[in-house]
């Protein structure tokens, strides 16, 4: 009886630890748990850990998977293996210690990835021998392994393993697409250990089987000091490398383009990248099939199965795998905000951006901001909360390109052909009187429902619609004051969808306003639909969110899983909206619009053109 009473303790204490996590934005970030400050040492000649291979990436690949074996005479269940890179610890960047009875810090930056050595084989506590498999990617530095006892709040280093590293650490890598500020142009953003004064960046482009051309890019980092607290500021700490981004301009409409990522050294040899391609953006008001996909709060997730990733991202890697599988029949994507939960520590963003290449390198993959990448006290975010580890927007400003006309304040719209796209940023303010309001207002007055008849809002936080738990505790169904300033805006523009992330599921709206369903129809909208349909996407791979058990009359379809949504325009008139899980890419709701320029145009409540009696 005592047992199960524990177990329903520990379920409980789970469930509580997952609900502050929304609540909180926090999460656990596995290697928040490591208290690596604290790590005292504990060699002994009879503990040995050793890498191999010693030389990856021989054949110009960006990840490998390395076996780390090691032997330990004295083992216990919380003895742990971190991947620490660069590879030799240096106390000189520990943080000064005020108390003069305490230790000098021995290791003063997080690991990149940990596994528990008992993973290796169930017999570890008894043999003392153990081997586990990680896989690495370039991150432009050594790498060493390093065994631990004591567990993560007092860690005793026991053995350090030899120094291992890619061939070329400095490589170009991991492309991100993005729309540049003009339907015709694209950007490419990319990744490197080549500052420039060592080496001037380009990319080398053009249409498939045709002349290339060269593009300089441009070369930006961010240092410890951008940084506005911790962890980002202390252990969580990673030089960034050096983000490198090309503006390919006068693209013809819907063309395949190719394109590789080089290095001019400054002895006259170059480094090139991988080739990829990207197919360049219908001209706006283009009449042909465009597939878009949205969805929020992604994160990152370890193919080997390091740092419990499976309980902090779950569905992260279902998510992407999915996408990956079904690239050929998508042209654009909206990860709209939330994007790798690094919360502060930045050796995160490149794995983040190693996991979404195959994507993010082939179709353009926009992003919005949300509370994981900006937030942080006194910095000017709207919410005073510490969801960013300390990051307070820096490393999803500099690491990814989108086309707002200040990179500090993450809102932006751009076109794709049928579509016109209003991006918020939930994390400033957006309520009327405000910077953002008019940028919102003006984004959606701009459209042009006659090229581009699909008119689109998105931001993180839920600004609209949504019966999840806490949302229901409060009363509102929204984030508080969201929908009080906009509804109007979306109603008076008549805004088709409505899309946020945040909330960690996915839920569907009927045609609404002012709290009320003004179309009675569900799955088949056609003519004049009336109102705004909002729908949540947060369901990308975070933990999952709870739903009020008060069913919102406007709530048409909820579900408690990971997955995305997907928009097909086939032409001016007919759009269909597929909502599909990760686990399996099936449709599990749908339904579309059919209507004519004449119904954008009609008269809706709140939402009618000024007309008068003059002849």
């Amino acid at each position: 009886m005592k047992m199960i009473w524990c177990w329903v303790f520990l379920l409980l204490t789970a469930n509580l630890n997952l609900v502050w996590a929304h609540i909180n934005g926090a999460g656990d970030q596995p290697l928040a748990k490591i208290n690596i400050l604290k790590t005292s040492l504990a060699f002994h000649n009879s503990i040995t850990i050793t890498a191999q291979p010693v030389l990856l990436g021989l054949k110009g690949e960006d990840t490998q998977w390395v076996t780390v074996n090691f032997v330990n005479p004295n083992p216990s269940l919380d003895d742990w293996v971190g991947v620490f890179s660069p590879a030799k610890f240096n106390p000189s960047t520990c943080p000064p210690v005020n108390d003069p009875k305490e230790q000098l810090p021995y290791i003063c930056s997080a690991p990149i990835k940990y596994k528990y050595a008992n993973e290796s084989s169930s017999g570890y506590t008894t043999t003392g021998s153990g081997s586990l498999r990680f896989q690495l990617i370039n991150q432009r530095a050594d790498f060493s392994f390093a065994l631990f006892s004591g567990g993560m709040s007092a860690p005793k280093l026991v053995a350090i393993s030899n120094f291992i590293s890619f061939a070329n650490p400095k490589a170009p890598l991991y492309p991100r697409l993005a729309q540049g500020k003009s339907w015709n142009e694209m950007t490419v953003t990319w990744t490197s250990g080549y500052d420039i004064d060592e080496a001037v960046p380009f990319v080398e482009w053009g249409r498939k089987g045709d002349l290339q051309h060269r593009s300089p890019a441009g070369t930006l980092t961010f240092k410890q000091n951008s940084m506005c607290g911790s962890p980002a500021r202390t252990v969580g700490w990673r030089d960034p490398g050096f983000i490198h981004t090309s503006f390919l301009k006068n693209l013809w409409p819907s063309f395949v383009y190719t394109y590789r990522m080089g290095h001019l050294l400054s002895n006259g040899s170059l480094v090139w990248s991988k080739i990829y391609s990207f197919k360049s953006s219908p001209y706006p008001g283009q009449d042909s099939l465009q597939r878009v996909i949205i969805f929020g709060d992604m994160g990152k997730a370890e193919r080997d199965g390091s740092n419990e990733y499976s309980d902090y991202q779950p569905g992260s890697l279902n998510t992407t795998d999915q996408l990956i599988r079904d690239l050929s029949n998508i042209d654009i994507v909206f990860h709209i905000g939330d994007l790798s939960y690094s919360n502060g520590y930045i050796s995160q963003w490149d794995q983040f951006t190693a996991q979404v290449e195959p994507i993010a390198s082939t179709v353009p993959y926009m992003i919005a901001s949300g509370n994981h990448e900006r937030d942080w006290p006194n910095t000017g975010s709207f919410y005073d909360t510490k969801d960013s580890g300390g990051e307070c927007g820096v490393p999803a400003e500099t690491m990814f390109y989108f086309p707002a006309e200040n990179r500090a304040k993450f809102w932006y719209s751009t076109d794709y052909g049928l579509f016109h796209f209003c991006i918020a940023d939930s994390e400033h303010d957006w309520r009327e009187g405000s910077e953002q309001y008019r940028f919102i207002e003006h984004c959606l007055a701009s459209a042009d429902r006659h090229r581009q008849p699909w008119l689109i809002f998105a931001a993180h936080r839920v600004l609209g619609y949504s019966s999840d738990y806490w949302y229901g505790q409060e009363g509102s169904f929204e984030e508080p004051m969201g929908r009080e300033s906009l509804q109007k805006l979306w109603q008076k523009y008549k805004v088709d969808i409505a899309f946020y992330g945040h909330v960690h599921n996915y839920e569907r709206t009927c045609p609404i306003y002012q709290n009320t369903c003004v179309n009675k129809e569900r799955n088949h909208y056609s003519g004049v639909v009336n109102g705004t349909i909002h729908v949540v996407v947060g369901g990308g791979g975070s933990h999952l969110s709870a739903f009020s058990e008060v069913i919102p009359n406007w709530s048409l379809y909820r579900d408690y899983d990971w997955g995305f949504v997907k928009l097909t325009a086939f032409n001016h008139s007919s759009l269909l909206f597929e909502y599909k899980k990760s686990s399996d890419g099936k449709v599990y709701d749908s339904f579309t619009i059919s209507r004519d320029y004449r119904d954008v145009l009609a008269c809706v409540h709140d939402g009618c053109e000024a007309t008068t009696l003059a002849s």
